[in-house]
């Protein structure tokens, strides 16, 4: 399926009066029911962070979880005290329901990335790892300074649309968890509001995760350029340009991704925090990263989340994934014959400036967020 395909659908879909029905509100995880819609998972990190997941009882009554007087609700992580067991205290936030397809719409006033030590992350994984696939909409280590959009599966699923079907920067093409040392289908966004100090400097942003039967895309705004419909009870995801990230061709989506978990989590070193540690971190703070994150509480008063809203949306059951298929089939010849411009593509405002991708080494090992395994 081609990229101008995909737009010519979704022209097609607002012409024939459908669009304004596609996607409707399945949940919504309001700061009034935020973490009772979470399970807080306790057991040792399975990337070997070193880092000390706790209750909800626990990380309440250590400050690592609130909601504030406005809405918001953060996510922390222990700042005060030296750390010592299986390493500083944490959350990590696992949904009790999941989703196969929908979109996900996160807006965040403050995240946790850009700090030595840290490996946080906002992502969706479903059961029996890599069998039912891992999206990672949000990501990163120690001091990286743009995101890192990923999917991880088993074999026979690749991003092979060519680099102009979205903004961000390629790394990898292969999701496959046996290749590359897990790199994964991965894409780094070259925006620098899109992730830790700049995310946080220009007071957050939005990230929205759309996954179809067809496609899985990943867009991102900073605070004040998404679209209004992004906030709406119906948005509108075929109206907002270019994605960062786009996995389509080369993969049956419903074959290697099915029965996601939203995830939040903040772990510290480990296989890929820690393993990049010997660069910029290691010469602003020498030692080792398990050392540092151990003996220097303070430095990570500013690694939480800072919720605005999450929102999942659904498919409406009366647009069934065979008219999709029977209006991509009939707007096919049209969709090739015409350039982007011509069903309105326009990517939103954007402040890029070129960074050095994430390298394969630097990805988490074949064992990455798989309980009990240790790396």
């Amino acid at each position: 399926m081609h990229f101008t395909t995909l737009l010519c659908l979704t022209a097609a879909l607002a012409r024939l009066g459908l669009a304004n029905r596609w996607y409707t509100l399945e949940d919504d995880y309001s700061s009034n029911n935020f973490f009772s819609m979470f399970n807080f998972q306790t057991e040792n990190d399975p990337t070997g962070g070193y880092v000390n997941f706790v209750n909800q009882g626990t990380a309440q009554s250590a400050g690592l979880i609130s909601v504030e007087g406005s809405g918001q609700v953060r996510i922390g992580v222990d700042s005060t005290n030296i750390a010592s067991g299986r390493g500083r205290s944490s959350v990590r936030l696992e949904s009790k329901k999941t989703y196969t397809q929908g979109l996900v719409v996160l807006s965040l006033a403050h995240m946790p990335g850009g700090i030595c030590g840290t490996w946080p992350a906002f992502w969706m994984f479903g059961p029996n790892w890599p069998g039912s696939g891992e999206i990672d909409i949000i990501e990163g280590v120690n001091d990286a300074s743009t995101n890192s959009m990923t999917g991880h599966t088993t074999a026979g699923c690749q991003a092979t649309f060519p680099a102009s079907a979205f903004t961000g920067a390629k790394l990898s093409a292969d999701c496959d968890t046996n290749v590359n040392g897990n790199q994964g289908c991965s894409t780094a966004d070259t925006d620098t509001r899109s992730y830790g100090a700049g995310f946080n400097a220009q007071g957050g942003g939005v990230y929205a995760m759309e996954w179809t039967s067809y496609y899985i895309q990943v867009f991102f705004w900073p605070a004040g350029y998404a679209p209004g419909d992004v906030f709406s009870a119906s948005p509108e995801p075929w109206n907002w340009g270019k994605p960062a990230f786009l996995l389509q061709g080369g993969c049956d989506i419903d074959a290697h991704f099915a029965n996601h978990q939203i995830t939040f989590d903040n772990t510290f070193c480990g296989s890929w925090a820690g393993s990049a540690w010997g660069g910029s971190c290691a010469a602003q703070h020498g030692g080792s990263c398990n050392a540092f994150v151990q003996n220097n509480p303070g430095a990570f008063a500013d690694s939480y989340w800072l919720v605005n809203s999450l929102q999942v949306f659904s498919m409406q059951g009366s647009f069934k994934r065979d008219e999709m298929e029977a209006e991509m089939a009939k707007r096919e010849a049209e969709a090739e014959a015409q350039p982007e411009a011509a069903f309105g593509f326009q990517a939103p405002p954007r402040n890029v400036t070129a960074e050095e991708g994430w390298t394969a080494r630097r990805r988490r090992h074949l064992g990455a967020h798989i309980r009990g395994v240790t790396n």
